[in-house]
């Protein structure tokens, strides 16, 4: 009983060492260039790819949309993103870096759709884990 005991014990004090030094998934946008999260991000949007989504946006990431003032937080907008795994829009989509300087990137990304036009405007902030979309504002000129 007492070696019964000992070997639970010592398989169990085994995981838990074992759990604390596994490490998470490496991010695979950590050392990559902003268009190429930019690029990330819009897969997302148009394309329903949400491989990405945790290593995109930063923790304090908030979405705007300025037509009718709706506002989301990282939580709810990858919960969002999620509702439409898979889903592709049918749109022409584009983007283009606007501005960039140090740890700081504004970009717009186009969706033509047949009866509209969606602009984001994606601001982007250079930390320690890489590049993340940090803001996004939505328009429909």
């Amino acid at each position: 009983m007492k070696t019964t005991l000992k070997t639970i014990a010592a398989a169990l004090i085994m995981v838990t060492s074992l759990n604390s030094f596994a490490s998470e998934k490496a991010n695979p946008l950590k050392d990559v260039e902003s268009d190429m999260v930019i690029g990330s991000y819009v897969d997302a949007v148009t394309v329903g790819s949400i491989d990405l989504n945790k290593f995109l946006f930063a923790d304090d990431f908030q979405y705007r949309n300025l037509n009718n003032n709706d506002r989301a937080g990282k939580k709810e907008y990858i919960k969002f993103l999620k509702t439409n795994k898979g889903a592709q829009y049918d749109c022409e989509s584009s983007y283009e870096i606007l501005s960039q300087n140090g740890k700081v990137c504004v970009a717009k990304a186009t969706m033509v759709f047949d009866n509209f036009t969606r602009v984001d405007y994606i601001t982007l902030t250079l930390g320690k884990d890489g590049w993340k979309v940090n803001q996004v504002e939505t328009t429909y000129p």
